[in-house]
């Protein structure tokens, strides 16, 4: 099967050509749910139900804590993980993982793309951890301790690290002098792998950049877009589905009016710790939105495990109880609890729900709301109306000011923009850029292709880079098209580099 790029550089859509096309925010959880959105994508299980027993070796590096000035001369030990099994000859190609937001070890046991092609690349797999999470802290215990620890957590020092740790990779491994490297990453990781080929091209010769959003700075584009992805994937799963969500809120605050109401809800909903407060139910509601967010991104076609348990298409089976949008209160309550459930308790083994347990309570959620005080600054908003979520507006003074409340620091909204060229990007060449169509995240995604070497694919029934996910019986045929591409450029691109023509 071909998929050529057309000449108008249109995205190969693998299946229905058909993508919607943001995420807001409430306050109480501004800095959570960008790192959660990130975090989810590796606590996820490889292909079936259980994470793959991959066979690695794990190494340590010398880096630099400051690449960019020279007065200081502090060092770290960053981890990597290194798997040759499938590399036999001098020169075989290193398919390079650009860690993201957590424990590589993670990472390494959720991509299993990369492990079911490496024999047929004959390739070298390195799975390299970002700065600040999993063993590679700067500075120990007090990495986290306060903003001047904190100074070098950002994406430019990651990817210094990555070329360096490559280089050094290249210069000890005896025959990998002359290995053409491509960078692979899902979500955080996928835009560092975009962004490596970018800034380093001597280094990387081409970059597979699954869900990963590189446009959603600034505005670049709609900040309501993601809501908007995750409202159609309920729309699409069952009828009165989106509208149940939508009617909800107002539910929920009337039935918060009162103390009475309050007990109820905390009753109804199994709730480990009782509503008392209306920040209580801010926090409430802010769960539930993480819970519907969460679904979207986990919509896969297979039964996976993660926080629980979760069936095959989780959305349509959530769906089946929210089929009445405009019932009564408590019945409409009611029907939301037994759907949370299927997310939260699907195995029916919890006693009650933790509204603390959702998945930015995973590994790595403090270095990443650091990192979206920073440079990391994504427009999020809602309006209810063409989405399922209350109405929020994008405040960027109220976010700077959350972020300096809690770190010391202050955003740059423009930084990334500036320092990767926002949609000015057709400079650069070999960039894959793949996303879902039932993926929040793909609002910020690259869904056209560019020209004739930085091609996007659209995976219609994909969720968070599900092309990343080891192969599965149940995968849809778009995302087998996909990754068969995927291989297809990334061959190309390792011809290329031996012709010497990058």
């Amino acid at each position: 099967m071909e998929f050529p790029c057309s000449n108008t550089h249109r995205a190969i859509t693998m299946g229905i050509s058909s993508l919607p096309g943001c995420l807001f925010l409430s306050w109480s959880l501004l800095l959570i749910s960008p790192a959660w959105s990130f975090l989810i994508s590796r606590q996820f299980s490889s292909a079936q139900s259980g994470i793959h027993a991959f066979q690695y070796e794990t190494f340590y590096y010398t880096q630099q804590v400051d690449h960019f000035g020279f007065f200081e001369d502090l060092t770290f030990k960053q981890r990597y993980l290194v798997s040759d099994t499938h590399w036999k000859n001098p020169g075989g190609p290193i398919l390079f993982y650009t860690g993201n937001e957590g424990d590589i070890t993670l990472f390494c046991n959720n991509t299993g793309f990369m492990w079911d092609i490496a024999e047929e690349l004959g390739a070298m797999l390195v799975f390299a951890e970002h700065r600040y999470y999993g063993e590679s802290m700067p500075f120990g215990d007090l990495s986290f301790s306060d903003p001047k620890h904190l100074n070098y957590l950002t994406s430019e020092q990651a990817l210094a690290d990555f070329a360096v740790l490559l280089r050094y990779i290249k210069t000890t491994i005896s025959g990998a002098q002359d290995s053409p490297v491509i960078a692979l990453g899902g979500s955080y990781g996928g835009m560092l792998a975009a962004w490596f080929r970018m800034k380093y091209p001597d280094v990387v010769v081409g970059a597979i950049a699954s869900s990963a959003p590189i446009w959603q700075f600034e505005d670049l584009v709609p900040c309501n877009t993601y809501y908007q992805i995750v409202t159609n994937d309920f729309k699409n799963s069952g009828p009165g589905c989106s509208e149940s969500v939508r009617n909800s809120w107002a539910a929920i605050n009337r039935m918060a009016e009162t103390s009475d109401g309050l007990q109820w809800l905390s009753g109804v909903f199994h709730l480990c710790s009782p509503l008392k407060t209306k920040e209580d139910v801010i926090s409430f509601k802010g769960w539930l939105s993480e819970t519907w967010v969460s679904l979207a991104m986990v919509d896969y076609p297979y039964a996976a495990n993660f926080l629980e348990p979760l069936p095959a298409w989780p959305i349509q089976v959530v769906c089946k109880f929210l089929k009445n949008p405009n019932g009564g209160d408590k019945e409409l309550l009611q029907n939301i609890y037994q759907a949370v459930n299927v997310y939260y308790n699907y195995t029916s083994d919890a006693e009650c729900l933790n509204t603390s347990q959702t998945a930015s309570g995973s590994l790595g959620d403090q270095g990443w709301n650091y990192q979206a005080c920073t440079e990391m600054v994504m427009p999020f908003c809602s309006d209810g109306v063409t989405d399922m979520f209350e109405a929020q507006t994008w405040d960027f003074q109220a976010y700077s000011d959350e972020c300096y409340k809690q770190w010391g620091v202050r955003p740059r909204s423009s930084w990334i923009t500036t320092v990767y060229g926002g949609k000015n990007i057709t400079s650069h060449s070999n960039i894959l850029f793949s996303n879902g169509g039932l993926d929040p995240w793909s609002a910020g995604g690259v869904k056209e292709s560019l020209s004739e070497s930085l091609v996007a694919i659209v995976i219609p029934e994909g969720a968070h880079h599900l092309d990343l996910r080891s192969n599965n019986a149940n995968d849809p045929k778009s995302v087998l098209g996909a990754r068969a591409l995927e291989v297809e450029y990334m061959k190309k691109w390792i011809k290329q580099a031996r012709r010497g023509k990058i």
